[in-house]
């Protein structure tokens, strides 16, 4: 899905938005489909701090479980609710297995950092980047769309909150596509029944 500029996570967030986003759930177009393809994706995003990051099955298995538990966490934001409790345990493994870590600099800042290396440090990096999300206000204006079979990530610049999906322009024409292709296979079903049942009575 094209993300337009209003719509797009400021800084460092765009990273945690990008993640989410790997999975286009209408499309069912995933990016992540090996531990290659996780691999070059953290790489490529910053995440990890060389290019030679290996990944096994099981950091793949990982990563996306920590990809749904930040969706239903967007999905939670369009509502203001609480936290999903299995997210939030998700989240706590996920640092735990990073080992994140408060760390202190020469100029009197901190910032957390993972202890781990690989594919675990990249993700703690990802957690990192939402902890400082909280700190500054702006992760609960990363959501996720409620739209069926949307749930796309995007990011609400209302002054009010307000948003709550992605725009009817966006969702709306991708509801038309989806129920236009249905009809389509429907009415190819039905027709191609009734040309049998018109075979048979010849």
């Amino acid at each position: 899905m094209v993300m337009t500029d209003k719509k797009q996570a400021p800084g460092e967030l765009g990273i945690v938005q990008a993640f989410v986003n790997t999975l286009d759930v209408e499309e069912d177009d995933e990016q992540l489909v090996s531990p290659a393809a996780l691999a070059a994706w953290l790489s490529d995003h910053g995440l990890t701090p060389t290019k030679s990051v290996r990944a096994r099955t099981v950091d793949l298995e990982n990563a996306i479980r920590l990809r749904e538990a930040l969706r239903s966490i967007l999905l939670a934001h369009v509502e203001s609710e609480p936290v999903p409790t299995g997210a939030a345990m998700e989240l706590d493994v996920v640092a735990c297995r990073s080992r994140l870590r408060l760390r202190f600099d020469r100029d009197g800042g901190a910032a957390l950092e993972p202890q781990a290396s690989g594919v675990d440090g990249a993700l703690g990096r990802l957690l990192a980047i939402v902890q400082r999300a909280i700190e500054t206000g702006s992760w609960e204006r990363l959501k996720a769309c409620r739209q069926d079979g949307c749930a796309w990530a995007f990011y609400d610049r209302t002054k009010n909150h307000s948003g709550a999906w992605c725009s009817m322009e966006v969702c709306g024409n991708r509801a038309k596509a989806r129920s236009y292709r249905e009809r389509r296979a429907t009415g190819g079903v039905a027709g191609a029944s009734i040309r049998r049942r018109a075979r048979m009575n010849d």
